[in-house]
């Protein structure tokens, strides 16, 4: 009967979440500098709007749209992955200098290769992948003491990122005011301007890599029980976390990619999770995934109206409603002595 109650509460908040996005993405198509109805949006779906009402919905809102959906999603997962494998809840790839070691690696092939082929949106999450696995190894290795001990991972991923924003910020001086100009918006986390290619590039990687994520739940299940559980149920630890970290480096470093440092989303969506459903994974990834989209569809409507015709950067945003919740979370973790 418990497995039931169990199911039957997951179902109710997967049913809830994919609800809201599509409440909010209906909101959001028809909201922005330029107001569209519900009906017309409708007719322009079906062929029948204007020619102004396509190029704001196919070609401004739609792209944006959808890339907040994919990244939210890769975001959430890679943290939850995080936060998994190092058993620390503040664990998010944002806060742990992976997101800035993708960023990083986009800027130097920017740099380094400027205008060459290889700077293609299809490639780019290549090298953000290249960067954040070799950034999450680092902090691996670095936090490694007769196993990862999860304060150590979280000061030690702190540096890593600090380290990285300053190297950012020395390959930014030495850019040309253009590419200067485009590096610094996109480093906030814009998706303003996204077009469909930088969409068909985050595909593969996000429908590869989900159902894989969603795969490793019961591996995730036994890791929370602790190191020597985990060796004595048959799990081949350090071989299962390393393939697990390459996972959440490649979801965090294709993300990145396309959409900037977008930070807080892979803390805020599986922490939410956990509270409203517990610490099962088999429920916990896809319900993170579900939360994250929202988060970051909810981040962009946002950015796109609040200051409008301005446009606020959804990493922004996401930085202004999570860092009053990660304060609240050292709080309570401080008061409690709690620590999953």
């Amino acid at each position: 009967m418990d497995w039931w109650l169990t199911f039957s509460r997951a179902m109710k908040w997967f049913l809830i979440f994919v609800f809201l996005i599509i409440f909010i993405f209906i909101i959001s198509l028809s909201t922005g500098m330029i107001a569209i109805s519900f009906h017309d949006i409708l007719n322009t779906l079906i062929g029948n709007g204007t020619a102004k009402q396509e190029l704001v919905l196919f070609q401004l809102r739609l792209p944006r749209m959808i890339m907040a959906l994919l990244i939210g999603a890769g975001l959430a997962l890679s943290g939850a992955i995080l936060q998994g494998l190092s058993r620390n809840s503040l664990a998010d790839p944002g806060i742990l200098g992976i997101n800035a070691g993708a960023g990083l690696t986009v800027v130097l092939c920017i740099y380094f290769l400027h205008g060459k082929y290889f700077t293609s949106p299809f490639f780019l999450p290549m090298f953000a992948f290249v960067g954040a696995l070799t950034i999450a190894i680092i902090i691996y290795i670095l936090s490694w003491q007769k196993g990862i001990e999860p304060n150590r991972l979280l000061l030690v991923g702190i540096g890593i990122n600090a380290l990285c924003g300053a190297l950012l910020i020395i390959f930014q001086m030495k850019m040309d005011p253009r590419d200067f100009q485009k590096a610094t918006i996109w480093l906030t986390g814009s998706i303003w301007g996204a077009q469909w290619k930088y969409v068909w590039a985050l595909v593969p990687w996000i429908v590869i890599l989900l159902p894989i994520s969603f795969w490793q739940a019961k591996a995730m299940n036994i890791f929370q029980l602790g190191e020597s559980v985990s060796i004595a149920l048959g799990v081949h630890v350090e071989r299962q976390r390393r393939f697990l970290l390459c996972i959440s480096a490649a979801l965090a470093g294709a993300c990145v990619a396309v959409g900037g440092g977008i930070s807080f989303v892979g803390l805020l969506a599986p922490h939410l999770a956990r509270r409203l459903i517990g610490p099962n994974y088999y429920s916990l990834l896809p319900l993170s995934a579900l939360i994250g989209a929202t988060l970051l569809l909810v981040a962009d409507m946002i950015g796109k109206n609040i200051l409008a015709p301005a446009d606020i950067p959804i990493g922004v945003v996401t930085s202004i409603i999570g860092s009053p919740y990660l304060i609240y979370m050292l709080l309570t973790r401080k008061n409690s002595g709690l620590q999953n």
